[in-house]
């Protein structure tokens, strides 16, 4: 018997500690009980993933929840799924494609006839590492969804926000934006040669850039904005990565992987305390690793860079600027030609 008990106990100090890793990766649930009924969110990307178990847990309390997805089937299932899980009746799949410039204004339009208020934006939905696709308008489709599809959606929807102060944005980072670059002369890689990382990286990083810069835009309105990285999810997100094309990578360190990554559920609960929490009241312009407040990477505190790619991004969607921009704002910015968006998986 006394054979068994090193190698036991050698098995029983590895597995308790990846269990240990593991709970401190995740992060834990969202420690608020705070509730959100009669408040409205919006979350986009939510018929899926992280987005599926904010709209889940934010409507078990009490919000009226609205489900910006592009795959409307998949959304009208998951909402149908959560209303039945949470007797909450007031939760709506809407259409909208975070590729199309049209779409997203549509979308916003039907947001600012029918709906009374909007108190919490979660702009949750995104592309990582996807091939070198481009979206309605022209755009890389990483920049183009991860952050300009945000960017115009939390704009056409700031005075709605704005009427139900106090409110709150909150921007799905990632970890990645620490070796992100913001590449003012080729946003859409038509110059050089695609790479699928550095144009994820470069998207997230835009996101925290674009938390910071809107920030200081709402002083004073009651409207704060916060990004934030939920950590390792087990998602759909990675459907584009090496480890779910090989058949090698998965089933030789998909184990291992899978002691390092936290389930959707509890990827939710960064962006549930963002959205709930009382100690974030009046908290704005942060970055959050999972629930921790932490200095982003120094390219995202650049204020200049932030200030720029506002102007950039503006022009880029079509959104009216006080004053036309100077050339030395977008210069080596071109714009990007016109092409069909390939039917995302």
């Amino acid at each position: 018997m006394s054979k068994y008990i090193l190698p036991v106990s050698v098995f029983g100090t590895v597995f308790g500690s990846a269990v240990l890793l593991k709970n401190h990766v995740t992060g834990g649930r969202c420690p608020s009980k705070a509730t959100v009924t009669g408040k409205t969110v919006v979350i986009t990307g939510a018929n899926t993933g992280i987005g599926k178990e904010t709209a889940r847990e934010l409507a078990k309390r009490g919000g009226r929840i609205i489900m910006g997805c592009r795959d409307m089937e998949k959304c009208e299932t998951a909402a149908k799924e959560i209303r039945g899980k949470t007797l909450n009746p007031h939760v709506y799949a809407c259409h909208l494609d975070l590729a199309s410039i049209k779409s997203i204004r549509e979308f916003a339009e039907r947001l600012k006839k029918e709906e009374k208020r909007v108190d919490v934006l979660i702009n949750n939905a995104g592309v990582m590492r996807c091939p070198a696709w481009k979206t309605e308008d022209g755009f890389d489709m990483q920049f183009g969804v991860n952050h300009l599809g945000h960017f115009l959606l939390t704009n056409l929807l700031l005075e709605k926000l704005k009427e139900s102060a106090p409110s709150r944005v909150i921007n799905v980072s990632s970890l990645a934006h620490i070796i992100g670059n913001i590449d003012f002369e080729d946003l859409n890689w038509e110059k050089k040669k695609f790479d699928t990382k550095q144009a994820y990286c470069q998207s997230k990083l835009a996101n925290v850039l674009f938390t910071r810069e809107l920030a200081k835009r709402l002083q004073g309105t009651g409207v704060t904005v916060n990004a934030v990285h939920p950590g390792v999810v087990s998602t759909e997100l990675g459907r584009h990565t090496g480890l779910h094309q090989s058949q090698f990578s998965s089933f030789m360190l998909g184990p291992f992987f899978s002691l390092l990554v936290k389930s959707p559920e509890l990827g939710a609960q960064p962006s549930v305390f963002l959205a709930v929490s009382e100690e974030m009241e009046g908290v704005t312009g942060r970055y959050y690793d999972v629930m921790t407040e932490k200095e982003p990477a120094a390219q995202a505190l650049d204020d200049e860079v932030a200030r720029r790619l506002w102007e950039v991004s503006s022009r880029l969607v079509g959104l009216q600027e006080d004053g036309p921009p100077s050339s030395s704002k977008t210069e080596g910015v071109s714009e990007p030609e016109l092409v069909q968006t390939p039917e995302l998986a």
